[in-house]
Protein backbone atom coordinates (compact mmCIF):
# COMPACT_ATOMS: atom_id res chain seq x y z
CA UNK A 1 0.00 0.00 0.00
CA UNK A 2 1.19 3.33 -0.51
CA UNK A 3 1.66 5.11 2.38
CA UNK A 4 0.15 8.34 3.08
CA UNK A 5 2.82 10.82 3.53
CA UNK A 6 3.60 9.46 -0.72
CA UNK A 7 -0.29 10.08 -1.50
CA UNK A 8 -0.37 13.73 0.16
CA UNK A 9 3.05 14.44 -1.39
CA UNK A 10 1.40 13.34 -4.88
CA UNK A 11 -1.68 15.20 -4.03
CA UNK A 12 0.90 19.08 -3.25
CA UNK A 13 2.53 18.20 -6.31
CA UNK A 14 -0.67 17.97 -8.61
CA UNK A 15 -2.03 21.28 -6.58
CA UNK A 16 1.40 23.38 -7.54
CA UNK A 17 1.28 21.92 -11.10
CA UNK A 18 -2.23 22.83 -11.34
CA UNK A 19 -1.73 26.74 -9.45
CA UNK A 20 1.75 27.68 -10.49
CA UNK A 21 2.37 25.82 -13.76
CA UNK A 22 -1.39 25.92 -14.90
CA UNK A 23 -1.88 22.30 -15.76
CA UNK A 24 -5.14 21.56 -17.20
CA UNK A 25 -7.45 19.55 -15.57
CA UNK A 26 -7.31 16.57 -17.78
CA UNK A 27 -3.80 16.59 -17.38
CA UNK A 28 -3.76 16.15 -13.94
CA UNK A 29 -6.15 13.67 -14.05
CA UNK A 30 -3.59 11.63 -16.50
CA UNK A 31 -0.38 13.07 -14.30
CA UNK A 32 -2.27 11.49 -11.29
CA UNK A 33 -2.99 7.81 -12.78
CA UNK A 34 0.61 7.88 -14.63
CA UNK A 35 2.66 8.24 -11.43
CA UNK A 36 0.37 6.30 -8.91
CA UNK A 37 0.57 3.70 -11.77
CA UNK A 38 4.62 3.68 -11.06
CA UNK A 39 4.22 3.75 -7.53
CA UNK A 40 1.76 1.01 -7.53
CA UNK A 41 4.46 -1.26 -9.27
CA UNK A 42 7.73 -0.31 -7.41
CA UNK A 43 5.36 -1.45 -4.37
CA UNK A 44 5.05 -5.12 -6.12
CA UNK A 45 8.68 -4.67 -6.90
CA UNK A 46 10.13 -4.07 -4.05
CA UNK A 47 7.89 -6.44 -1.79
CA UNK A 48 7.01 -3.41 0.49
CA UNK A 49 4.96 -0.47 1.30
CA UNK A 50 6.54 2.76 -0.73
CA UNK A 51 7.14 5.70 1.35
CA UNK A 52 9.40 8.52 1.13
CA UNK A 53 12.27 7.31 2.10
CA UNK A 54 11.57 3.93 -0.17
CA UNK A 55 10.77 5.91 -3.11
CA UNK A 56 14.17 7.61 -2.75
CA UNK A 57 16.15 4.97 -3.34
CA UNK A 58 14.93 3.93 -6.59
CA UNK A 59 17.87 2.77 -8.97
CA UNK A 60 18.78 2.48 -12.73
CA UNK A 61 17.63 -1.05 -13.08
CA UNK A 62 14.33 -0.43 -11.14
CA UNK A 63 13.37 2.08 -13.54
CA UNK A 64 14.18 -0.23 -16.27
CA UNK A 65 11.92 -2.91 -14.42
CA UNK A 66 9.12 -0.73 -14.36
CA UNK A 67 9.51 0.59 -18.34
CA UNK A 68 10.03 -2.85 -19.27
CA UNK A 69 6.90 -3.89 -17.11
CA UNK A 70 4.62 -1.35 -18.94
CA UNK A 71 5.98 -2.58 -22.61
CA UNK A 72 5.25 -6.08 -21.35
CA UNK A 73 1.10 -4.59 -20.79
CA UNK A 74 1.49 -3.41 -24.34
CA UNK A 75 1.35 0.50 -23.30
CA UNK A 76 2.42 2.37 -26.91
CA UNK A 77 5.72 4.01 -26.67
CA UNK A 78 3.78 7.44 -26.79
CA UNK A 79 1.67 6.52 -23.81
CA UNK A 80 5.17 5.57 -22.00
CA UNK A 81 7.16 8.05 -22.49
CA UNK A 82 3.87 10.20 -21.07
CA UNK A 83 3.82 8.73 -17.92
CA UNK A 84 7.81 8.63 -18.08
CA UNK A 85 7.62 12.49 -17.88
CA UNK A 86 5.19 13.09 -15.46
CA UNK A 87 7.02 10.38 -13.06
CA UNK A 88 10.06 12.47 -13.48
CA UNK A 89 8.40 15.98 -13.14
CA UNK A 90 6.84 14.30 -9.42
CA UNK A 91 10.33 13.12 -8.69
CA UNK A 92 11.96 16.32 -9.50
CA UNK A 93 9.54 18.10 -7.20
CA UNK A 94 9.73 15.42 -4.71
CA UNK A 95 13.84 15.36 -4.40
CA UNK A 96 14.19 19.01 -4.37
CA UNK A 97 12.07 19.44 -1.00
CA UNK A 98 12.77 16.08 0.42
CA UNK A 99 16.82 16.15 -0.25
CA UNK A 100 17.85 12.96 -1.83
CA UNK A 101 19.45 11.91 -5.04
CA UNK A 102 16.71 12.07 -8.42
CA UNK A 103 19.54 11.18 -11.00
CA UNK A 104 18.82 7.29 -11.35
CA UNK A 105 15.09 8.57 -12.46
CA UNK A 106 15.86 11.35 -13.99
CA UNK A 107 18.23 9.69 -16.27
CA UNK A 108 15.92 7.24 -17.11
CA UNK A 109 15.75 7.62 -21.17
CA UNK A 110 12.08 8.01 -23.23
CA UNK A 111 10.80 5.47 -25.74
CA UNK A 112 11.42 6.39 -29.11
CA UNK A 113 8.23 6.82 -31.20
CA UNK A 114 7.01 8.12 -34.42
CA UNK A 115 5.17 11.40 -33.87
CA UNK A 116 2.00 11.38 -35.94
CA UNK A 117 1.91 14.19 -38.63
CA UNK A 118 -0.54 16.54 -38.99
CA UNK A 119 -3.08 16.00 -41.94
CA UNK A 120 -4.32 19.32 -43.25
CA UNK A 121 -6.27 19.60 -45.93
CA UNK A 122 -5.20 21.38 -49.20
CA UNK A 123 -6.26 25.01 -49.88
CA UNK A 124 -8.82 24.62 -52.20
CA UNK A 125 -10.49 21.86 -50.18
CA UNK A 126 -10.50 24.19 -46.59
CA UNK A 127 -12.70 26.86 -48.48
CA UNK A 128 -14.32 24.32 -50.08
CA UNK A 129 -15.25 22.42 -46.64
CA UNK A 130 -16.04 26.02 -45.30
CA UNK A 131 -18.52 27.00 -48.03
CA UNK A 132 -20.43 23.35 -47.93
CA UNK A 133 -20.86 23.59 -44.06
CA UNK A 134 -23.06 26.53 -44.52
CA UNK A 135 -25.57 24.61 -46.70
CA UNK A 136 -25.73 21.70 -44.55
CA UNK A 137 -28.59 23.15 -42.42
CA UNK A 138 -32.51 24.09 -42.79
CA UNK A 139 -32.01 27.08 -40.48
CA UNK A 140 -30.25 29.90 -41.99
CA UNK A 141 -28.90 31.39 -38.51
CA UNK A 142 -27.40 27.22 -37.83
CA UNK A 143 -25.66 27.42 -41.49
CA UNK A 144 -24.51 30.78 -40.68
CA UNK A 145 -23.19 29.48 -37.29
CA UNK A 146 -21.48 26.81 -38.91
CA UNK A 147 -19.79 28.36 -41.38
CA UNK A 148 -18.39 30.63 -38.43
CA UNK A 149 -17.16 28.85 -36.31
CA UNK A 150 -15.01 26.51 -39.00
CA UNK A 151 -14.41 29.79 -40.43
CA UNK A 152 -12.68 30.31 -37.21
CA UNK A 153 -11.02 27.18 -37.10
CA UNK A 154 -9.25 27.92 -40.25
CA UNK A 155 -8.86 31.59 -40.64
CA UNK A 156 -7.26 32.22 -37.56
CA UNK A 157 -6.30 28.60 -35.86
CA UNK A 158 -8.20 27.98 -33.07
CA UNK A 159 -8.98 24.64 -31.34
CA UNK A 160 -12.73 24.09 -31.81
CA UNK A 161 -12.89 24.50 -27.83
CA UNK A 162 -11.36 28.04 -28.06
CA UNK A 163 -13.80 28.91 -30.75
CA UNK A 164 -17.12 27.83 -28.68
CA UNK A 165 -15.54 29.63 -25.70
CA UNK A 166 -15.79 33.30 -27.47
CA UNK A 167 -18.55 35.55 -25.50
CA UNK A 168 -20.55 38.04 -25.98
CA UNK A 169 -17.74 40.14 -24.32
CA UNK A 170 -15.70 39.39 -27.71
CA UNK A 171 -18.24 40.90 -29.85
CA UNK A 172 -17.51 42.69 -32.08
CA UNK A 173 -14.78 40.45 -33.01
CA UNK A 174 -11.91 42.76 -32.85
CA UNK A 175 -8.86 42.87 -35.16
CA UNK A 176 -7.19 40.52 -32.51
CA UNK A 177 -8.03 38.40 -29.62
CA UNK A 178 -6.84 37.69 -26.75
CA UNK A 179 -6.95 33.74 -26.51
CA UNK A 180 -6.88 31.52 -23.39
CA UNK A 181 -5.19 28.33 -24.27
CA UNK A 182 -4.23 24.97 -22.89
CA UNK A 183 -3.28 25.02 -19.77
CA UNK A 184 -4.15 28.16 -19.54
CA UNK A 185 -1.51 30.40 -21.63
CA UNK A 186 -2.94 33.40 -23.29
CA UNK A 187 -2.21 34.62 -27.28
CA UNK A 188 -2.56 37.07 -29.17
CA UNK A 189 -4.62 36.07 -32.60
CA UNK A 190 -5.12 37.86 -35.38
CA UNK A 191 -8.76 37.79 -37.12
CA UNK A 192 -8.91 38.14 -40.91
CA UNK A 193 -12.36 40.21 -42.29
CA UNK A 194 -13.53 36.39 -43.76
CA UNK A 195 -13.85 35.43 -40.13
CA UNK A 196 -15.39 39.06 -38.20
CA UNK A 197 -17.99 39.18 -41.25
CA UNK A 198 -18.89 35.39 -40.75
CA UNK A 199 -19.23 35.78 -37.15
CA UNK A 200 -21.05 39.36 -37.56
CA UNK A 201 -23.49 36.94 -40.39
CA UNK A 202 -24.47 34.34 -37.62
CA UNK A 203 -24.65 36.81 -34.85
CA UNK A 204 -27.73 38.74 -36.80
CA UNK A 205 -29.35 36.23 -37.92
CA UNK A 206 -29.60 34.17 -34.42
CA UNK A 207 -32.63 34.33 -32.67
CA UNK A 208 -30.17 34.79 -29.04
CA UNK A 209 -29.42 38.05 -27.83
CA UNK A 210 -25.64 38.12 -27.47
CA UNK A 211 -24.78 38.22 -23.16
CA UNK A 212 -21.47 39.02 -21.49
CA UNK A 213 -21.25 36.08 -19.57
CA UNK A 214 -22.94 33.86 -22.58
CA UNK A 215 -21.09 32.08 -25.26
CA UNK A 216 -21.53 33.34 -29.03
CA UNK A 217 -22.41 30.04 -30.54
CA UNK A 218 -25.45 28.49 -29.31
CA UNK A 219 -27.40 25.34 -29.78
CA UNK A 220 -30.76 25.14 -31.10
CA UNK A 221 -32.09 25.67 -27.69
CA UNK A 222 -29.78 28.11 -26.72
CA UNK A 223 -27.25 26.32 -24.75
CA UNK A 224 -23.94 26.66 -25.71
CA UNK A 225 -23.02 24.82 -28.60
CA UNK A 226 -21.10 21.71 -27.97
CA UNK A 227 -17.99 20.22 -30.19
CA UNK A 228 -19.81 17.40 -31.43
CA UNK A 229 -22.71 19.44 -33.36
CA UNK A 230 -19.54 21.10 -35.15
CA UNK A 231 -18.16 17.37 -35.60
CA UNK A 232 -21.07 15.99 -37.22
CA UNK A 233 -21.58 18.58 -40.10
CA UNK A 234 -18.24 18.24 -41.07
CA UNK A 235 -18.56 14.59 -41.24
CA UNK A 236 -21.79 15.19 -43.45
CA UNK A 237 -19.49 18.03 -45.52
CA UNK A 238 -16.74 15.22 -46.10
CA UNK A 239 -18.89 12.84 -47.65
CA UNK A 240 -19.91 14.80 -49.86
CA UNK A 241 -16.38 16.24 -50.98
CA UNK A 242 -15.01 12.87 -51.17
CA UNK A 243 -12.30 14.06 -48.39
CA UNK A 244 -10.76 11.49 -45.99
CA UNK A 245 -11.84 10.35 -42.35
CA UNK A 246 -9.04 13.46 -40.91
CA UNK A 247 -11.02 15.98 -42.63
CA UNK A 248 -12.16 17.20 -38.31
CA UNK A 249 -12.08 20.56 -37.41
CA UNK A 250 -8.85 19.99 -35.83
CA UNK A 251 -7.31 19.25 -39.37
CA UNK A 252 -8.76 22.73 -39.89
CA UNK A 253 -6.30 24.30 -37.47
CA UNK A 254 -3.83 22.24 -38.88
CA UNK A 255 -4.44 23.30 -42.37
CA UNK A 256 -4.13 27.21 -40.98
CA UNK A 257 -0.62 26.28 -39.71
CA UNK A 258 0.38 24.55 -42.73
CA UNK A 259 -0.34 26.67 -45.26
CA UNK A 260 1.28 29.75 -43.41
CA UNK A 261 3.91 27.80 -43.55
CA UNK A 262 4.04 27.09 -47.24
CA UNK A 263 3.47 30.72 -47.91
CA UNK A 264 6.70 32.10 -46.28
CA UNK A 265 5.55 32.00 -42.59
CA UNK A 266 7.76 32.09 -39.76
CA UNK A 267 8.28 28.99 -37.95
CA UNK A 268 8.09 30.77 -34.29
CA UNK A 269 5.42 33.12 -35.22
CA UNK A 270 3.72 30.05 -36.42
CA UNK A 271 4.02 29.02 -32.94
CA UNK A 272 2.81 31.85 -30.91
CA UNK A 273 -0.17 31.81 -33.43
CA UNK A 274 -1.24 28.09 -32.31
CA UNK A 275 -0.18 28.44 -28.56
CA UNK A 276 2.23 25.65 -28.84
CA UNK A 277 4.17 25.71 -25.45
CA UNK A 278 7.44 24.17 -27.79
CA UNK A 279 8.49 24.92 -30.69
CA UNK A 280 8.79 20.90 -31.47
CA UNK A 281 5.28 20.81 -31.63
CA UNK A 282 5.12 23.31 -34.32
CA UNK A 283 8.58 21.54 -36.19
CA UNK A 284 5.85 18.82 -37.41
CA UNK A 285 4.24 20.95 -40.07
CA UNK A 286 7.74 21.44 -41.44
CA UNK A 287 7.91 17.67 -41.77
CA UNK A 288 4.23 18.02 -43.40
CA UNK A 289 5.66 20.54 -45.98
CA UNK A 290 8.87 18.39 -46.65
CA UNK A 291 6.58 15.97 -47.44
CA UNK A 292 4.18 17.51 -49.84
CA UNK A 293 6.91 19.32 -51.81
CA UNK A 294 8.23 15.66 -52.55
CA UNK A 295 4.97 14.45 -53.29
CA UNK A 296 4.74 17.20 -55.68
CA UNK A 297 8.63 16.61 -56.97
CA UNK A 298 7.85 12.85 -57.62
CA UNK A 299 4.69 13.30 -59.44
CA UNK A 300 5.96 16.37 -61.57
CA UNK A 301 9.42 15.14 -61.99
CA UNK A 302 10.08 14.61 -65.72
CA UNK A 303 11.90 11.22 -64.73
CA UNK A 304 9.49 10.02 -62.25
Amino acid sequence: MISAGLTDALDRWLDHARALDAVADNTIKAYRADVLGFLAFMQGHFGEAQGLGAISRIGVGDMRAWMAHERSRGIAPRSLARALSAVKSFYRWLSEREGFEPTAVLSARAPKFHRKLPRPLAEDAAREMIDRVGLQASEPWVAARDEAVVTLLYGCGLRISEALGLTGRDLPLPDVLRIRGKGGKERIVPVIPAAREAVARYVELSPFEPEPNATVFRGARGGALSPRAIQKVMEQARLQLGLPATATPHAMRHSFATHLLARGGDLRAIQELLGHASLSTTQAYTAVDAAHLMDVYERAHPRS
